[in-house]
C-alpha cells in the first residue's frame, strides 16, 4: 500500500471562503454527563463490520474522564477510561472501565471497542500511557487490547472482568519512533496511540493508530500507522498517511466505507502544524480511495473536511465519523477565540463534554456539512 503524502501544498490551497465550518455552539447545549469530571475523547462500541452496536436499547460509549482540577490541561496526566450507556433518555454512567490500579500504565488514552459477533463480549483497544506507580509523569505510549464478557442485567449492560490484557503492537524504531517525549512542549510530544480496529470487506482485520516516523529529518513527523492481523498476532505495516515536514499529530485515525469507497479520517490542531507554515485550522481531515489499498486522494482537494469556526478555533476536537455519517466530538473551548494563557481562565473556558453531533454528506472526493 503506497502511503499518502500530506504536503504543505495541500494546506496552502485551503480557501477560507469555501471551506466547510462547523456551526458555533455554547456551553449551555453540552450535557454534563459526569458531574465533577471532565469528559473528552469518546467513542461508541462498534460491530466488527463498523456499524454502531445496539446494546440494551442504546449505545455503549467509552470516554476519557478525569476529576475536574484547577487546570483542565492536567487531565491528560490522570485520564481514565469510563463506560456510559447512551439512550434517548440521556447518558447513564456505568463506572470506570478498569478497577482502580488494574490497568497497564499510569493512565489511559484513546482507542476503540468492538462487539463480538456473538454479542456476548467486547474487544477493547486502548493506549496505556506511562508506567504504573511511576514517580514522575512520562509520555511512553503502548497499544493494548483486552476482552471482557458483556451481559444485560436489569436492562443495563454489565462488563465482566477484563482478561488477556496484552500489548498488541509495538513501534519498531525503523518505521515508527520509539521515543515519545519529543521536546516536552505543546506540539512536540511524539505518538504511538489511538488504536482503531476495523475489518475490511475481505475479512482481514486491521489496526490504525497515531504515530511518529522514525529517523525523520523534520520534527513534524506525524503519520497514521497500521498493523494487520496475520496468523495469531498483529504485524506492523508501513505508515498509510505521512505528514512529514507538515504536522506532528494525526490523531484518532479511523475509517468508514461509504458507497463502496473507503474514507480515512483524522483530527489535528492548528498548533501542531510546522511553525514555518502553512498551517491548517483545527478540524477534521481525511482522504478517500476507491478501495482499501487503492490510491488515496485528499478530501476536498486539501484533506480538510471541516474546521472549527474562526470565532472559536478550539471549539471542539477529537472528531469521529460514524457509518451513518454523524460526527462525534467533545466540547473544548466553544466560547473563546484564543486558548486562555493561564490555568484559571482555561478552567473557566473549558467545557469537557459531548459536543453537538454534526452530519456529513459525502459525494466521492467531496465532503460537506449538512446544515442544521
Amino acid at each position: 500500500m503506497t502511503p499518502f503524502l500530506w504536503q504543505p501544498d495541500h494546506i496552502a490551497s485551503i480557501c477560507p471562503r469555501t471551506l466547510s465550518v462547523a456551526p458555533a455552539f455554547g456551553r449551555a447545549v453540552v450535557p454534563d454527563i459526569l458531574p465533577g469530571h471532565d469528559v473528552w475523547d469518546h467513542w461508541p462500541v462498534l460491530t466488527p463490520t463498523g456499524a454502531i452496536a445496539s446494546i440494551a436499547g442504546g449505545q455503549l460509549v467509552i470516554a476519557l474522564t478525569a476529576a475536574r482540577s484547577d487546570d483542565p490541561e492536567d487531565r491528560h496526566a490522570v485520564a481514565r477510561l469510563r463506560l456510559f450507556h447512551r439512550t434517548d433518555a440521556g447518558w447513564r454512567d456505568l463506572g470506570p472501565l478498569f478497577p482502580a490500579d488494574d490497568a497497564p500504565g499510569s493512565r489511559q488514552w484513546s482507542g476503540s471497542a468492538v462487539l463480538a459477533d456473538s454479542g456476548d463480549s467486547l474487544r477493547l483497544f486502548f493506549t496505556a500511557v506511562g508506567e504504573r506507580h511511576e514517580g514522575s509523569i512520562s509520555m511512553s505510549q503502548r497499544l493494548f487490547e483486552a476482552t471482557a464478557a458483556l451481559c444485560i442485567m436489569d436492562g443495563l449492560p454489565q462488563i465482566g472482568p477484563w482478561h488477556t490484557v496484552t500489548e498488541c503492537v509495538r513501534p519498531d524504531g525503523v518505521e515508527y519512533e520509539t521515543e515519545m517525549a519529543g521536546g516536552g512542549g505543546i506540539g512536540t510530544i511524539k505518538a504511538f496511540r489511538d488504536p482503531f480496529f476495523f475489518r475490511h470487506t475481505d475479512g482481514q482485520d486491521w489496526l490504525l493508530f497515531t504515530a511518529s516516523a522514525a529517523g525523520a529529518q523534520s520534527s513534524w513527523n506525524g503519520v497514521v500507522g497500521a498493523a494487520r492481523w496475520i496468523g495469531d498476532g498483529w504485524a506492523l505495516q508501513p505508515p498509510i498517511i505521512s505528514a512529514l515536514g507538515l504536522n506532528n499529530e494525526l490523531e484518532r485515525p479511523h475509517t468508514i466505507i461509504n458507497r463502496g469507497a473507503v474514507y480515512l479520517f483524522w483530527s489535528t490542531q492548528a498548533k501542531v502544524f510546522a511553525p514555518a507554515g502553512p498551517r491548517g485550522p483545527t478540524g477534521l481531515y481525511g482522504v478517500v480511495a476507491d478501495h482499501w489499498g487503492g490510491a488515496w486522494r485528499p478530501i476536498n482537494g486539501t484533506g480538510l473536511v471541516f474546521a472549527n469556526p474562526a470565532s472559536a478555533p478550539a471549539q471542539a476536537y477529537s472528531f469521529q465519523v460514524l457509518p451513518d455519517l454523524s460526527v462525534w466530538s467533545f466540547a473544548d473551548l466553544p466560547e473563546t477565540g484564543d486558548t486562555p494563557p493561564d490555568a484559571l481562565a482555561r478552567r473557566a473556558a473549558f467545557v469537557g463534554g459531548p459536543a453537538p453531533v454534526l452530519q456529513l454528506a459525502l459525494e466521492g472526493d467531496v465532503a460537506t456539512l449538512v446544515p442544521q
